[in-house]
């Protein structure tokens, strides 16, 4: 099993200098390039103290500065807002100074504060979410890239540099609905799957993915799926339990408006079969982090190991002191 760490840059109330906690991250990278961690990966936000990292390109190359084992993985890098030539650029210098290290991720985004901003419909964000994908492909490929599609329309530009990694980076997709899922394995694409469904959605998501690609004519073989999780661990039960409790209640409140009902990503499941409301911090809780003592989480990962195919763990860490412990006494016992 591999891991690797999602790294986000949160500001919660603004307590510190937003310095502040680009160093603190910054440090934890650099230890994960050191304790076997196989990437970290950078998420892109606008417009939110969520996490303030508008450019995770730019954060990749301090990154790449600071590591040597490391790969500079985006989760993802929100193709529907950029200029796909642009961004094929970026990604592409990123793994030339990275001494091709980069793990590339796209997604098309789902803040509708994002959208809303950036003048991109969300019903127009997954034609030029494909097609900006479609775009980058091209221009790492391709010496000279000529394309005339909905949205972009250019002919014979020599897009420079080219990636180290031949024919390109290693790409994944950011699916979440049955649709995106559906679409990624009928195209060949391989997916990385998010941090708020719950460890039985996931399991199905998967295994949807694994029977369109099947329908397509491809296979999982040699295909790694990074699986987001939020970890919170603890010195004992109690206390990871509180740290899950504490960091589902901050993303609540940060991703979602409760009294309207309304959700910045896309809603999870807040109801049982028989149609009983679920409160969506107990949800997160019950049904999405991973939390317990060091021993506990080692037996979670394997129990996920088994039942969700879990091969590529990519960590999000709800607290210092769960990272700390995460990378000390449960990262040992896998690699």
């Amino acid at each position: 099993m591999k891991f690797g760490g999602l790294q986000f840059f949160s500001w919660p109330e603004r307590r510190v200098p937003l310095s502040t906690v680009y160093q603190r991250a910054l440090r934890r990278i650099e230890i994960m390039d050191e304790t076997g961690y196989d990437a970290v990966w950078l998420a892109e936000h606008h417009f939110n103290s969520f996490s303030v990292c508008p450019s995770v390109h730019m954060m990749g190359v301090e990154v790449a500065a600071r590591t040597r084992n490391l790969r500079i993985g985006t989760a993802v890098s929100l193709a529907a807002f950029y200029h796909p030539l642009r961004l094929a650029e970026e990604v592409a210098l990123l793994d030339v100074l990275s001494g091709g290290r980069v793990n590339w991720g796209a997604g098309r985004g789902f803040d509708p504060t994002e959208f809303g901003a950036f003048g991109v419909t969300r019903e127009d964000s997954y034609p030029r979410f494909r097609e900006a994908v479609d775009v980058v492909q091209q221009a790492w490929r391709q010496e000279r890239v000529t394309y005339h599609g909905e949205y972009w329309d250019f002919d014979d530009v020599e897009v420079l540099p080219k990636p180290v990694q031949q024919p390109h980076p290693p790409i994944w997709l950011a699916a979440t609905s049955p649709d995106a899922i559906e679409w990624s394995a009928q195209q060949g694409y391989t997916i990385m799957m998010d941090p708020h469904a719950s460890h039985e959605e996931i399991a199905e998501k998967r295994e949807l993915y694994r029977c369109a690609l099947e329908a397509s004519g491809r296979t999982m073989a040699g295909r790694t799926i990074p699986m987001a999780r939020l970890l919170a661990v603890g010195q004992t039960h109690d206390e990871a339990k509180e740290i899950a409790t504490q960091g589902a209640q901050w993303l609540v409140g940060a991703y979602a408006n409760p009294s309207s009902g309304t959700w910045a990503f896309p809603a999870p499941s807040t109801a049982t079969d028989d149609g009983a409301r679920v409160d969506p911090v107990q949800r997160y809780v019950d049904h999405v982090i991973i939390y317990g003592t060091p021993d506990e989480v080692v037996d979670e990962i394997e129990r996920l190991g088994d039942e969700m195919f879990l091969d590529y763990l990519m960590c999000a860490p709800l607290s210092h002191s769960s990272f700390t412990l995460f990378t000390e006494r449960v990262l040992p016992r896998f690699v």
